[in-house]
């Protein structure tokens, strides 16, 4: 059984603590590039009280570029190891199936894929273990993502999608149970479209799975503070709050300590 099944519905939101090693990530990247960084980087959010520890071996942003299969596991499979012995909760941020595949031999608790399992062999690498998914909503790839994203209406059209995976995961015979799933923000996707999806949070609850919101440090943070990435971190842990309140039930930050701390604040509060 996965170390996540028991707290999955716990009445406190899971905090995810977000480790890119990369070169290029938008907020941190390089900073955790070197293996030692990376696992000091690891045991500090452990020590914060990060629930999940999430580990991304190639950037998503906008513009990014692409990194090898052989260059990923590289960088993220060491890391797994480090984590997993330090006893964490850890989830793997990746799109390739041959990833996937790795990590799970490596007992991976979540697989985080921004495309939504939709890469050729990605439902058959995960099909038949006892992991936990999430699927993402994006429109179109990160390279080219923000160049004018249209929706007619984006909280229908990423529900519509994400219901989608959802049934074609269940027919490589992923249960409902297993899946976790993102809206997405910042993934193709302006500003009116991120706030609309926030302001109407709940309406994910329809699908039958944990919502899992990531905020954190954003673009659009930035746009609603006018505010550069070393100064969002008030602005990103009152949109953790506020997505908490709307019913997400796993936050995925950079800041684990203050986001930690709010969600004890709303714990007090609400229970």
């Amino acid at each position: 059984m996965s170390k996540l099944e028991p707290l999955i519905n716990r009445p406190r939101p899971l905090v995810m603590g977000i480790l890119n090693t990369t070169p290029d990530s938008f907020s941190d990247g390089g900073r955790y590039f070197e293996k030692g960084d990376a696992k000091k980087r690891i045991e500090q959010m452990l020590e914060a009280g990060a629930d999940i520890i999430d580990i991304g071996g190639e950037s998503t942003r906008p513009g990014a570029t692409e990194v090898s299969v052989e260059d990923e596991l590289k960088r993220v499979i060491p890391l797994i190891k480090a984590a997993k012995a330090l006893g964490a909760i850890v989830s793997v941020d990746t799109s390739k199936p041959e990833v996937m595949s790795r990590a799970l031999e490596h007992n991976v608790d979540l697989i985080n894929d921004v495309r939504s399992l939709q890469e050729k062999g990605a439902l058959e690498a995960v099909a038949g273990s006892d992991v936990y998914v999430c699927l993402m909503h994006m429109k179109g790839q990160p390279r080219t993502m923000q160049q004018n994203p249209q929706y007619d209406d984006v909280v229908n059209e990423v529900q519509d999608m994400l219901r989608k995976r959802i049934a074609e995961c269940e027919k490589h015979g992923i249960g409902r149970n297993k899946i976790i799933i993102d809206p997405g923000f910042g993934f193709g996707k302006s500003l009116e479209h991120n706030t609309r999806l926030m302001r109407q949070l709940e309406r994910f609850h329809g699908l039958d799975c944990p919502v899992l919101v990531g905020v954190s440090r954003k673009t659009m943070i930035g746009q609603i503070l006018d505010q550069e990435v070393p100064e969002r971190l008030i602005g990103s842990v009152v949109a953790a709050t506020y997505a908490a309140l709307k019913g997400a039930r796993i936050l995925r930050v950079h800041d684990v300590k203050e986001t930690v701390q709010a969600m004890k604040v709303i714990s007090a509060f609400e229970n």
